[in-house]
């Protein structure tokens, strides 16, 4: 029997779980727990119980490692003097499904996971949750819910893959498969070379090596202060990684005693400092989606114009893939994000004392990292010469987009290209026709119906922008599409276009020819078809009817708000 005086109670780790571990009818409760570890002492002492959401799987390389990683932070708990349970949560490939039908269930998956460590967190009354994950939506799955329920809580990055190499071309990621594929479609390389890239690019466990949407969402976890210093950027298969999780169990019991919740963690100055961050390292457009998904979460005020506001002011420092030369491995080894926060902090671009999980603000945990990046090196550059002068994601809007659109617009050869409309209604037939020679210099590729709500699931086009790439037709092809972009996407593309076409937006009503404007500099979409024009082909158009009536995807179409505002679940469920 289970019995404490009142001033233990008020002391005690145990703040939500004794409401199922403490007095005389919760005998069943703790008959259930004794099989799992738990003792009579752990009972008295009031101690948290933490849950250790683990991503486990060898679907992905992403998550194939986690399990050791998970078993670490399990160990760490108890020596903190906790007691876990550990509990498995999805994942999908988004390289792998990509191009594929099952890429729609790529987004959907991140309010599973969300919905999954939020259903086991708040069933078992857990007093804290320490989340690992691996693969593109486990980051912002695990912040969704972590948001929501409010309770003490850590994210652990399962790491990074290190780079593959090739002899010719250097590092390889996932991403110079997909461009290889449309460099062998364009007779520009051998079917031996294509299979050697396909061999060498993913050498081990960890998730795709660039800046690409995993290791812009570790960063952008870290920079919000929901992570430890540096884990962020650390390799999957390296020790700092494991010692690092271990760090993460002990940090967190210790937000439990003294009650440090997410919500004091993800204020404005926090999701400010994450966009920061995202363009400082030229991170990807996904970043946009997930972080207004996250603030509506958390109940912070975000919109996606604040991006723009951001990035108009954050120069891009780091010269990293897909568009640049260096991986995630290598901002690691000159100073990781740390130092690029530093150097925002510095310059005015950070919120110094902005709360982290550590306790700490974000000065004093910055404090002993150096004001500049290390000489010698040119992943991170200095302040004073940067890649670009301002961030790289921008929102364009205009008569195609009224709610904003993204897109990546640094490094762009011809920021402003006019050209025919080029039409698809699914990603398939688009790709196909790239491969088949159909694409020339000067189109305008748009690939519609492919948003939250008309895919469903809003798939990402790494398969198209790479075979463009492929081609060499980067510089000179525009794409624009309600669905989105992989972290991986460069050139000239536009994603997360708003309204969609499934709800009636005007990239509903474009015809075979018709003349679009893409211009980064002056950030505007412009379909070049007058208004009296377009208002007829609206009353003539008719919402397409639903691809999925039955399962996730349904049910899914059925909730999902606008991309402009995160492509959220639960907007107007009140």
């Amino acid at each position: 029997m289970v019995r404490q005086s009142k001033q233990v109670l008020a002391m005690a780790d145990n703040w939500r779980s004794k409401i199922v571990t403490e007095g005389d009818e919760r005998s069943p409760s703790r008959a259930m727990l004794y099989p799992l570890g738990f003792t009579e002492a752990d009972f008295q002492a009031g101690k948290a119980i933490v849950g250790i959401a683990n991503g486990y799987s060898t679907i992905t390389p992403c998550n194939m490692g986690i399990n050791q990683l998970a078993l670490r932070a399990e160990a760490a708990t108890r020596q903190a003097g906790a007691m876990p349970q550990m509990f498995g949560t999805i994942t999908v490939s988004d390289g792998i499904s990509m191009g594929t039908e099952g890429m729609k269930y790529s987004l959907v998956s991140r309010e599973v996971i969300a919905d999954s460590i939020e259903t086991a967190c708040n069933a078992q009354s857990m007093d804290g949750v320490l989340a690992i994950g691996g693969c593109d939506k486990n980051m912002p799955g695990a912040m969704l819910a972590i948001a929501r329920m409010n309770i003490p809580a850590i994210f652990v990055y399962g790491g990074t893959i290190k780079p593959g190499h090739h002899e010719q071309r250097g590092d390889l990621t996932v991403v110079s498969v997909f461009e290889a594929v449309g460099e062998r479609s364009a007779g520009r390389i051998a079917p031996e070379e294509l299979q050697s890239i396909e061999r060498q690019a993913c050498p081990g466990a960890g998730s795709c090596g660039g800046m690409f949407t995993a290791n812009t969402m570790s960063s952008a976890i870290e920079a919000m202060g929901m992570s430890l210093p540096y884990s962020s950027t650390m390799a999957a298969e390296d020790t700092e990684k494991a010692e690092s999780t271990e760090k993460s169990a002990f940090v967190l019991v210790e937000a439990i005693r003294r009650r440090l919740l997410p919500r004091q963690i993800l204020t404005r100055q926090a999701f400010e400092n994450a966009i920061s961050v995202i363009m400082a390292v030229g991170g990807s457009t996904n970043a946009v989606l997930h972080l207004l998904a996250i603030a509506n979460a958390a109940g912070v005020e975000l919109s996606i114009d604040d991006f723009e506001t951001i990035r108009a002011r954050v120069p891009v420092l780091c010269d990293l893939k897909p568009s640049g030369k260096y991986v995630a491995t290598d901002l690691h080894r000159v100073g990781g994000i740390p130092q690029v926060m530093k150097m925002l902090l510095v310059h005015d671009r950070l919120h110094g004392d902005a709360l982290t999980i550590t306790g700490q603000t974000v000065a004093e945990v910055l404090a002993d990292v150096p004001d500049e990046p290390p000489t010698g090196q040119d992943v991170i550059r200095p302040w004073n010469h940067p890649l670009y002068p301002q961030g790289h994601l921008a929102i364009l809007r205009g008569n195609l987009a009224t709610e904003g659109a993204v897109a990546k617009i640094t490094g762009v050869k011809k920021p402003q290209i006019t050209g025919p409309a080029r039409l698809f209604e699914s990603e398939e037939s688009c790709l196909r026709a790239i491969l088949d020679g159909k694409i020339q210099a000067g189109d305008i590729i748009v690939i519609r119906y492919e948003g939250p709500k008309g895919g469903p699931g809003m798939r990402e086009m790494l398969a198209p922008t790479s075979a463009i790439i492929g081609k060499g037709l980067g510089d000179s092809v525009g794409l624009i599409t309600d669905g989105r972009f992989s972290g991986g996407t460069y050139g000239m593309v536009v994603g997360h276009v708003a309204p969609e076409a499934a709800v009636g937006g005007a990239i509903a009503l474009v015809e075979e020819g018709d003349t679009i404007t893409i211009d980064a500099h002056s950030r505007k979409l412009h379909l070049h078809v007058d208004d009296e024009e377009l208002a007829r082909r609206r009353s003539a158009w008719q919402p397409p009817k639903p691809r999925y009536t039955k399962g996730v995807l349904a049910k899914y179409a059925h909730l999902v708000s606008s991309s402009s505002l995160g492509a959220v679940t639960d907007l107007n469920l009140g």
